[in-house]
């Protein structure tokens, strides 16, 4: 949270953590004492397209669903969320992955929906918002595989890093 483009941004979507994953929590409930604006993922899960929809409190995310995926998401008949690209777009996404190398590629789990994204936010008015991938130093490797529809984040946070 003391992060300069975590400080400067105030449009942040990030994920929300799996059990596997860096935990998330602390860091929505710092975007909102901050007066942030906070949007969460929504897959569809027989595609890889994704939005990112607004959440009104920390606390909203106790009325999410939860998907057959095990992730907590609005419910697809939950049309009041303000979507981001929408609106003002983003100025940051935190990234989940299941590996990274240090030159920003990511491994994520197969159905490229942040990159899909990422494309979008390149179309949109406001562009492409800084993407920082949150991991354990265990995920970083010396390569992950891309292809050329992978979309590089902009650094990777890890203990030590």
């Amino acid at each position: 949270i003391d992060h300069p483009k975590y400080q400067e941004s105030k449009r942040i979507a990030i994920f929300l953590s799996m059990p596997d994953e860096v935990q998330t929590e602390e860091i929505i409930k710092d975007i909102f004492k901050q007066g942030k604006e906070c949007f969460i993922p929504r897959y569809q899960p027989q595609s890889n397209h994704m939005e990112m929809l607004k959440l009104s409190s920390a606390e909203d995310i106790s009325s999410l669903a939860l998907t057959s995926w095990n992730i907590l998401q609005p419910s697809d008949d939950d049309t009041a969320r303000e979507e981001a690209l929408a609106g003002g777009g983003l100025d940051l996404i935190f990234m989940p992955g299941l590996g990274f190398d240090k030159k920003g590629n990511r491994l994520g789990r197969g159905k490229g929906y942040y990159d899909t994204y990422l494309e979008r936010c390149m179309k949109h008015p406001h562009g492409k918002p800084y993407t920082i991938a949150l991991a354990f130093r265990e995920q970083i490797c010396e390569s992950v595989p891309v292809t050329e529809n992978d979309v590089p984040i902009d650094e990777i946070l890890y203990e030590d890093c």
